[in-house]
């Protein structure tokens, strides 16, 4: 498959019809009118397209060159989203993206995600099958408080960097309100430290949702090691999901 057509079948994944009114009915706990909601590895920005329906600012941060061009024809004109092209890690400067041409919703500055997947396709489980890195660029890095210096500390930010979350909390040096990462069963010692981080910010309640759901999956918020020994038992099959956490508990609330 050409570059081209993965990042139009994106497209059409997540600009779905129908689509739109579910995620802006889950994500509008977490954001609202006149807010700030930062879009870390905004993909094709459907989540910063959501942040602007809900009525808040965007900042939407992408590394990969390819989705930025996207990136730009969607939200051209709009003055209530900042693109950014750069990863968000730990400090600023520079590092390599791994990109994937056939699957772009899983380039990564992560080494260590890469040996995951190939390691856990190599013994035959499920969901990484067929996930091929086959080209490198070296990508400016930047921080979460660099951002929340530039544009204002965020009402909510959005991590899903395949891998690099617990690099890009480890900039973050403030308590948003309201907090998502991404986690994988193929890497939750990341998750765990994620969750370490973001306990050390502020008293953070978590809950999280499977896949590309837009449900909370536990029947009330629980705190980090709670969160942190759900992950640990969920089955390898579960692959992936997002973890909310929110300083207001009933955010994170089913």
């Amino acid at each position: 498959m050409r570059p081209r057509s993965a990042i139009r079948r994106s497209v059409e994944t997540y600009y779905a019809p129908g689509r739109a009114a579910a995620l802006d009915g889950f994500l509008g706990r977490f954001l609202g009118a006149g807010e700030l909601g930062f879009d870390v590895g905004s993909h094709v920005g459907d989540r910063a397209a959501s942040f602007r329906r809900l009525g808040a600012r965007a900042v939407a941060v992408e590394p990969q060159p390819a989705l930025l061009r996207v990136l730009r024809r969607c939200f051209r004109g709009d003055p209530g989203v900042v693109l950014v092209g750069a990863l968000v890690g730990a400090e600023a400067g520079e590092a390599v993206l791994r990109l994937n041409t056939r699957n772009p919703t899983v380039a990564t500055a992560s080494g260590a995600f890469v040996a995951a997947a190939e390691g856990a396709a190599a013994k035959g489980l499920t969901g990484w099958e067929g996930q091929v890195w086959d080209r490198e660029v070296a990508r400016p890095v930047t921080t979460l408080d660099a951002l929340a210096a530039t544009h204002g500390v965020p009402d909510f930010v959005k991590i899903d960097v395949e891998g690099f979350e617990a690099e890009a909390l480890a900039g973050l040096s403030v308590a948003p309100r309201s907090v998502s990462f991404e986690f994988t069963t193929i890497q939750r010692g990341v998750a765990g430290a994620c969750l370490a981080r973001l306990a050390s910010l502020g008293p953070y309640r978590f809950n999280a949702a499977l896949g590309e759901g837009m449900a909370l999956a536990l029947p009330a918020p629980v705190d980090a090691a709670a969160m942190r020994d759900w992950i640990e038992a969920l089955p390898h099959a579960a692959n992936s999901g997002d973890v909310y956490a929110s300083l207001d508990a009933a955010r994170v609330s089913p």
